[in-house]
């Protein structure tokens, strides 16, 4: 394969690349769309893409996803909040993120997403037998941190997409 083919390949993996930090945004697993599109790389080319970035890209992407996890159920018991609150918040941003989606795009899955989290912390410690205001309480602390796991992960999305670029431009 020409050396001009494999640049336009590997200019196609960063805009994929850039694709997934999108579908990031979306509450997507845009992450895991890097990784792949990475790891097939390291396959096609090992010598340009190497396994090094890969298990990077992995540690990323398993830190993101576990980041993401716990800041969103982190706010609901920061703030009060039971563990099925907890629970609760994390089913909901799933929920909100999609209805928000439909709703309105980009801004609607961020949105729905924080909200749903709120929502469904607040109905799970009302299940729970917790009062109003302290149900509220943790349903704005899943609201909160929410908001900051998505902010968290599309920085992980970024960092994926800055990492591979690197690899790809610097080796």
């Amino acid at each position: 394969m020409s050396n001009i083919m494999v640049w336009v390949m590997l200019s196609l993996l960063l805009v994929i690349n850039a694709g997934g930090v999108v579908l990031t945004v979306f509450q997507l697993p845009g992450i895991w769309l890097i990784l792949l599109a990475t790891g097939l790389t390291f396959i096609w080319q090992p010598q340009i893409v190497g396994y090094e970035a890969v298990l990077v890209l992995a540690i990323l992407a398993i830190g993101g996803e576990v980041l993401e996890f716990w800041l969103a159920a982190r706010g609901a018991v920061k703030a009060g909040g039971s563990t099925r609150a907890a629970a609760c918040a994390m089913v909901g941003a799933v929920v909100g993120a999609m209805v928000g989606t439909i709703v309105f795009p980009v801004v609607g899955t961020i949105v729905g997403g924080c909200l749903g989290a709120g929502l469904a912390s607040y109905l799970g410690d009302r299940w729970a037998g917790r009062t109003h205001d302290q149900a509220a309480k943790s349903g704005g602390g899943a609201v909160i941190g929410k908001f900051w796991a998505t902010l968290m992960k599309v920085a992980v999305a970024i960092t994926m997409w800055i990492v591979s670029a690197v690899v790809v431009f610097w080796s």
